[in-house]
């Protein structure tokens, strides 16, 4: 019961995750000509300049063409992130391309968007906070939507940049294409500021330092490499100590781990020793500075 329950929620949380990212992007960015970065601020651009072409009255629809580009971010997900959140991933950007064009098609017309319309202020900030929740929703359940949170992810991965930061570094460029697109200077702007918003979000919901300094102090430390190593795909570094009460000399596992796989590693640690003690802080990687 207890794992259905966790799927359960982990199921919800990328389900409920996907819609408002679609409906951030359908209902407030799209509408208003708000380019929030990353693969739908593309295609919001492409479905502004495809309008009446090939048949597409509408333009190309901007949860089908998202899918083109997100195949190769998935593979280098699948590459670089681990095949972990791969099944995840696959649903999630199929999930917010289904919701997105649904949420255009039909709700295009209604009034919750018409009125919307009318403000792109309230677009940028609607939308922005909306995106994130749904972006940090996904990051919960150890998912992500193939866009440019897998590059953010990507980058910031082994090092102990915060990932509120880069996302708003990679989407500003992306912010350029819409420039092109629509030839509005009010388009960057309202974009960054819905970028800005939405980095601010993620940030406030997400932990300030991402990593995690793990000592695990075992009965037997070496008994635990194959299931670090091995089962979790994690890297851990052996020291060696001695006690100061008995001085019975002592090796202690010393791990630099992400914030959201630290309860995986207790729990793998705990059912090969029930008493082994673990203890985390935070992980603060100090720059160098020269007199």
């Amino acid at each position: 019961m207890k794992f259905d329950n966790k799927v359960m929620m982990t199921a919800l949380l990328l389900i409920v995750g996907s819609f408002l990212e679609a409906f951030a992007y359908a209902a407030f960015c799209a509408p208003n000509q708000i380019v929030p970065g990353g693969v739908y601020g593309l295609t919001i651009a492409i479905n502004h300049v495809t309008k009446g072409l090939w048949g597409f009255q509408d333009g190309l629809p901007i949860g089908t063409t998202a899918l083109f580009f997100n195949v190769p971010l998935f593979l280098l997900a699948w590459k670089k992130l681990g095949l972990k959140s791969g099944g995840k991933t696959i649903a999630t950007f199929l999930m917010i391309a289904f919701f997105s064009d649904l949420i255009s098609r039909y709700l295009g017309d209604s009034e919750l968007i018409k009125s919307v319309q009318k403000d792109q202020l309230l677009g940028a900030f609607y939308g922005g906070a909306i995106l994130g929740i749904g972006v940090f929703m996904v990051f919960k359940a150890g998912g992500t939507s193939a866009g440019t949170d897998v590059l953010a992810r990507v980058i910031t991965k082994g090092t102990n940049m915060k990932l509120s930061n880069m996302i708003i570094v990679i989407d500003s460029t992306v912010v350029l294409v819409g420039l092109l697109a629509f030839k509005d200077w009010m388009v960057p702007l309202y974009s960054w500021l819905t970028i800005i918003v939405y980095g601010q979000v993620v940030g406030l919901l997400s932990p300030e330092n991402p990593k995690r300094a793990v000592f695990i102090v075992a009965k037997d430390p070496r008994s635990l490499k194959d299931t670090i190593n091995t089962k979790l795909g994690m890297r851990a570094t052996y020291l060696h100590g001695e006690g100061m009460y008995a001085g019975v000399n002592r090796e202690v596992i010393f791990m630099i781990v992400e914030r959201k796989d630290v309860a995986k590693l207790k729990k793998a640690v705990l059912a090969i020793d029930p008493t082994a003690f673990i203890s985390t802080t935070n992980a603060a990687q100090d720059q160098n500075i020269e007199a």
